[in-house]
């Protein structure tokens, strides 16, 4: 069971991976009161803003983090999504990895794309193939990122250069 401190890293982590941003000091109480099931009159009191705001916030940064996990969270689950989140392990192939000392155990990363039966009167060209396998290794790395994995960890998993992987968010 992890504890506060970890959970709020663990999802500083997991939002910067995403965002480029840190979360500041009210999203940090909001997560800290959920977890102890305050409601938003207390968080708001002991981060000194009004309940109205903190529920704002609260109501943003939980649908922030629903797109994160890529999977609805709210007050009441918050915790067990997050340590769910936390104990997923990627695995690649032969390779799987440990990031920030989080054990990342098996997800199969294609496992929510269906592979499209070929229309045997347009097959495809070189050239389609070409840009599927790219969206392919882009929605993968963005996917990665979004676990918190650095670009050089995501390049060994994918068994790519560094830059390959670093040109993604130059192609975004």
């Amino acid at each position: 069971m992890m504890r506060v401190q970890e959970i709020l890293q663990f999802i500083d982590d997991a939002v910067y991976a995403k965002t480029r941003k840190r979360l500041n000091d009210l999203q940090r109480g909001i997560i800290e009161g959920t977890l102890k099931r305050q409601k938003y009159d207390d968080i708001a009191e002991n981060c000194g803003c009004s309940a109205g705001h903190a529920k704002d916030v609260g109501y943003e940064l939980l649908q922030m983090l629903s797109d994160i996990f890529d999977e609805e969270v709210d007050k009441k689950n918050l915790k067990s999504v997050v340590e769910r989140q936390s104990n997923l392990n990627i695995s690649l192939g032969a390779r799987s990895f440990n990031s920030n000392n989080n054990i990342i155990g098996c997800v199969n990363m294609g496992s929510e794309q269906t592979t499209p039966t070929p229309d045997e009167s347009q097959p495809e060209t070189p050239d389609l193939q070409e840009e599927s396998k790219n969206q392919t290794k882009i929605e993968t790395i963005d996917k990665l990122r979004q676990f918190g994995l650095s670009d050089e960890q995501i390049a060994e998993a994918l068994d790519i250069p560094l830059e390959q992987v670093k040109q993604v968010d130059l192609e975004e």
